[in-house]
């Protein structure tokens, strides 16, 4: 086993831009490019390896080979892998949305349910997001809104900065506004319900899907119960710093900017690097790789390896 170099794949949704090309590197043949799936195991955009034996071979492909101990004990009870890790270009602002817990998303869709973090990478002056409800309404309430077009009038609009965290659960409204650069971690899941996307059209000239009654099923009616904005602990090391900005059962995140060199060494889950901003080198035995923006890689579990560089990184694990 050895550090994977990955390729991402890239979505055209109509909402994005073209900063993860221009910017992040990210290779499309699309004039739009919406997300970039950094880390990636699903059927609809997997992954695809760029380096050493398994150069050409999809993630999945190359952990069906591994077996479970690429992935650590912590994910041995996964059936499928179980993370999803996105960079999100918004040019303009997503639908308003909201996703299904485990139970509801494996009965009606096949799938995990999608709980997921947001990490404010880059925003314009006056970005704003949708963040669950300023008030606790019933589900009466929330299905006359979607009919008299009344619903944003309770929904939670918050004003952005870069930096910023939101920890999404399962059933939470949400809505990532225009003008702004998301780093996601979320369950290995692409189940969502559209509840409001503002009459646009689709590639075929027709309105979107909405799915309001799954939507009715599975939305938490309430204001927000986490702390959100600039949130999680700055920790200052030999090499840089670290932000913890996610912790759950589902994934820990951190936020590492380096300045120097550490090893990383994770005995009992897979590590995923992102890098952000600059670039840094990862090295291991006589072997190495370089990473700029956005590049990713995907480490097994206990394996060492040696980080050096200049570079602000998502760093992800179970």
């Amino acid at each position: 086993m050895y550090p994977l170099l990955l390729k991402p794949a890239v979505t055209d949704y109509l909402w994005g831009g073209t900063r993860l090309k221009t910017e992040y590197h990210l290779e499309s043949d699309k004039d739009i490019a919406a997300e970039g799936w950094m880390l990636s195991c699903h059927e609809k955009g997997p992954a695809i390896v760029v380096n050493g034996e398994y150069c050409g071979k999809t993630l999945p492909e190359v952990l069906s080979l591994w077996g479970k101990n690429a992935l650590g004990k912590k994910a041995e009870n996964y059936t499928d892998f179980p993370i999803l890790i996105k960079l999100i270009d918004a040019k303009q602002k997503l639908s308003v949305q909201v996703h299904p817990d485990d139970e509801y998303a494996l009965k009606n869709e096949g799938e995990f349910g999608k709980t997921e973090m947001w990490y404010v990478v880059d925003c314009d002056d006056g970005a704003e997001l949708i963040y669950g409800f300023t008030k606790d309404i019933s589900k009466e309430e929330f299905a006359r809104r979607i009919t008299d077009n009344s619903l944003t009038d309770v929904c939670n609009f918050v004003k952005v900065q870069k930096g910023d965290v939101f920890f999404i659960p399962a059933g939470t409204l949400h809505a990532i506004g225009e003008g702004m650069l998301i780093a996601e971690v979320q369950q290995n899941s692409n189940s969502t319900y559209r509840v409001s996307d503002y009459g646009r059209l689709g590639a075929d000239g027709k309105p979107r899907e909405l799915h309001i009654d799954k939507a009715l099923d599975v939305t938490k009616c309430e204001k927000p119960t986490l702390p959100y904005g600039n949130v999680g602990k700055v920790v200052k090391t030999h090499y840089g710093t670290v932000r913890n900005i996610a912790k759950c059962e589902l994934f820990t995140t951190d936020i590492v900017n380096l300045e120097g060199e550490t090893s990383i060494k994770n005995t009992e889950s897979f590590v995923s690097l992102v890098c952000l901003d600059g670039n840094f080198d990862l090295c291991w035995g006589k072997e190495k790789i370089s990473l700029t923006k956005g590049g990713s890689v995907f480490i097994p579990a206990n394996m060492a390896v040696n980080i050096s560089g200049n570079a602000e990184i998502l760093y992800s694990y179970m």
